[in-house]
């Protein structure tokens, strides 16, 4: 196989793959024998007939076509390697006209990764973000922890703020009840804010066993076209009032949920991780305002090609998280009255920008020629293999040469980012 370059038009490049005649007869007996077994041909066993007589009886082409899409998927990757070029989708082919006897020739059209240099991308100037933690802080995560150990009542009396109630409710707009308005032995936290506003302010007040009307206006934004804006009744029947009650914070809170013997020490070391945490989030901060700038530095025009690529693979990520849930991105998009169409277009932009800004940082690892180590390599299949519960040496196996190269750009990417951030100068 031979390839040619033709040309190239706007990230498109059109080359040439020439097969030949030798070539090409050689690929069709490898898929006759592989496939001669699917056809009967009187007088003869099965899968025994003769190429010719097979050919003679189903069509010279019979075995041609996937001859040919074998012999392209196999020589592919030499031809781009033969004239130099980094694709970034599916090749459009199309097959000469060719004579029996002759050389086959395949024209491919396939968008390419963009050529472009980065712009300015050492020294950048940002602003220092300091990490900070103040006592508010740790006296919020105290009381999460509080919260988290704490144990629900039940109690005889008016419900207040912060109290569970278990209920049954039907909602009507005038005298029809409406869809998706009714629930029983629902729970819900007075405050939580989870229900129409004015819904938990109207049930303050309420014992076991109360019947309670509530009346609320459905917000203009709401997502159910057909009750946003409209007035509602909601028929509420209190089952149970229930409180939270919260252990004292003192020696002996600390002992019980930590290894520490003090409340003090407890709080330092809350103080401490909580700590941890900002310097992480103000060096992530700076990290992308300094990718920002060489965002803004360069310029480059990405193919239409890798935007469509990258806006579907958000869209995966997005219908993965919807199915966590139990539903369906599609379906959820009928529900708000629009298609993935409709959706794929308005993550667009987003989708160009993380697009432009992987071919960035991915120019400026190889400019800087980081490479990943074995070891590095490794430790990264090893975190995998931890986080899923399987066996490193097991996973490292079924990972192919396309996986490999996914996790050493990671890792050179980390490295760039890293070197920006480490050449910045931070004010």
């Amino acid at each position: 196989m031979k390839a040619t370059l033709i040309g190239k038009e706007n990230h498109v490049v059109e080359f040439e793959m020439v097969f030949t005649h030798e070539e090409l007869e050689e690929q069709i007996n490898k898929v006759y024998l592989a496939e001669r077994s699917k056809y009967v041909i009187d007088g003869f066993r099965k899968g025994k007939a003769p190429r010719k007589m097979l050919e003679a009886r189903y069509g010279k082409g019979i075995f041609m076509e996937d001859a040919v899409n074998e012999m392209i998927a196999d020589t592919y990757p030499e031809a781009i390697s033969q004239i130099l070029i980094r694709p970034v989708a599916r090749p459009h082919i199309e097959i000469k006209e060719f004579n029996e006897g002759e050389d086959l020739t395949v024209s491919i059209k396939v968008t390419v990764r963009p050529e472009f240099t980065p712009g300015e991308y050492k020294g950048i100037e940002i602003e220092k973000i300091e990490a900070v933690v103040k006592d508010e802080d740790v006296d919020a995560e105290l009381e999460n922890l509080q919260k988290r150990n704490s144990r629900i009542i039940d109690v005889e009396r008016p419900a207040v703020m912060g109290d569970t109630l278990t209920i049954d409710y039907m909602g009507f707009i005038g005298d029809e009840q409406f869809e998706g308005g009714t629930a029983t032995d629902q729970e819900l936290e007075l405050g939580s804010n989870t229900f129409i506003p004015g819904f938990e302010d109207q049930l303050v007040g309420a014992k076991n066993g109360d019947d309670v009307e509530v009346k609320v206006t459905f917000p203009e934004e709401y997502h159910a076209e057909d009750l946003a804006g409209k007035e509602a009744v909601f028929k509420v029947k209190v089952h149970k009032v229930k409180e939270t009650e919260k252990p004292v914070l003192d020696d002996e809170f600390a002992k019980d949920v930590s290894e520490f013997d003090t409340l003090d020490e407890l709080k330092a070391d809350l103080k401490a991780k909580l700590l941890k945490d900002a310097e992480n989030k103000a060096e992530f901060d700076m990290k992308n305002a300094i990718i920002e700038a060489v965002y803004q530095n360069t310029e480059l025009d990405v193919p239409e090609d890798m935007v469509d690529s990258q806006a579907e693979e958000m869209m995966d990520e997005i219908d993965m998280q919807f199915q966590y849930q139990g539903i369906k991105l599609k379906d959820y998009l009928q529900y708000m009255g629009k298609t993935i169409e409709d959706y794929k277009n308005e993550i667009k932009p987003d989708a160009y920008k993380k697009m432009k800004t992987r071919l960035i940082i991915d120019e400026i690892a190889k400019l800087e020629k980081f490479e990943a180590t074995q070891e590095e390599i490794d430790d990264e299949i090893k975190g995998i293999s931890e986080h899923y519960g399987i066996e490193f040496e097991q996973l490292k196996e079924q990972f192919d040469a396309d996986n490999i190269e996914l996790i050493k750009q990671d890792i050179t990417n980390r490295k760039a980012i890293q070197f920006l951030y480490d050449s910045a100068v931070i004010k």
